[in-house]
């Protein structure tokens, strides 16, 4: 009996430890990589931005004073100016998202066909994107050039003025973003509790309402990966910006991303304790926006 009964214990404790590890077994891979290829290479690049560094040559330690030369900076400030403003006008890749979500989440005859136009731009590349709109913004031969031509005004060279460029490239951004934002809208569309939904309609709720006070509290999830993974994309926007301009003119289209591997990868650049700087300003920026939102998620989880 009392073998047993100790041959029972064994079992469950094995059966226990078997549930606790196995998830880990698994996870561990992924973490040694995530290790190895983003947590320390982060910490790497921190610590080579207190050095004044070609990548070749002897590095040299000088503390705070690339960050003390980033105060000085005109072409930091532009891209950090340029940064915040993709920041604010790529949030409208989530409402637009959303309504397109709406538009597309109704059953009418060649509904597919409209998803699949609407989807298309976010498999494309965003090289390719940026082709097809440095190609639309050309003031020789672009669409918007006939277009302004048609209506009787002046071409506009977007991606040659100082003020126009940046919107001009972020525009171009947007295309593919609404894409994405629209595709997690209709995934958290299909999960809509259709019973809330009879039931508002039975208390009266119509459009407006039935979206504001019955639809949206269910899209919570996707609204906010939508919000982050949209943060995240303006704030390390680089291949638009590199495809498109190259940072120009004069460095008007400039981002931190852009204006990093300008300084530390480029011909022109070769200053990677610079551009290390540069990159942990962006990292820290993206770091409290991710902080932030991750709290917010935490707070409405436990009901604070």
């Amino acid at each position: 009996m009392r073998r047993s009964n100790h041959l029972k214990y064994s079992t469950h404790i094995y059966q226990k430890n078997k549930l606790v590890l196995s998830p880990w077994l698994f996870l561990i891979p992924g973490i040694i990589f995530f290790l190895i290829y983003v947590i320390i290479p982060i910490f790497q690049s921190i610590w080579v931005s207190f050095y004044e560094w070609d990548g070749l040559g002897q590095a040299e330690w000088v503390g705070l004073a690339n960050y003390v030369e980033l105060l000085d900076d005109e072409y930091f400030y532009t891209s950090l100016k340029n940064n915040f403003i993709w920041l604010v006008l790529y949030l409208l890749a989530v409402p637009l998202g959303l309504f397109i979500a709406l538009f597309l989440n109704q059953v009418v005859f060649g509904i597919r066909f409209y998803k699949s136009l609407f989807f298309f731009p976010f498999v494309i590349s965003q090289v390719v994107v940026g082709l097809i709109f440095s190609w639309f913004y050309n003031p020789n031969f672009g669409l918007l050039a006939h277009i302004f031509i048609s209506l009787g005004f002046e071409p506009i060279a977007i991606l040659s003025d100082e003020n126009l460029v940046t919107y001009g490239i972020i525009f171009a951004g947007l295309w593919p973003q609404v894409a994405y934002c629209m595709i997690l809208y209709l995934t958290g569309l299909s999960n809509v509790s259709r019973d809330l939904m009879e039931a508002a309609r039975l208390d009266g709720a119509k459009s407006w309402r039935m979206l504001w006070y019955v639809v949206l509290p269910q899209l919570r999830p996707a609204t906010f990966i939508s919000v982050v993974v949209t943060i995240i994309g303006a704030l390390r926007s680089f291949d638009m910006v590199a495809i498109m301009t190259e940072g120009g003119p004069y460095g008007s289209s400039n981002v931190l991303a852009y204006y990093m591997f300008e300084t530390a990868l480029s011909e022109y650049g070769f200053r990677l304790g610079y551009g290390s700087a540069i990159a942990t300003v962006l990292f820290f920026i993206m770091l409290i926006y991710i902080t932030y939102f991750l709290w917010r998620l935490y707070k409405n989880e436990k009901g604070i």
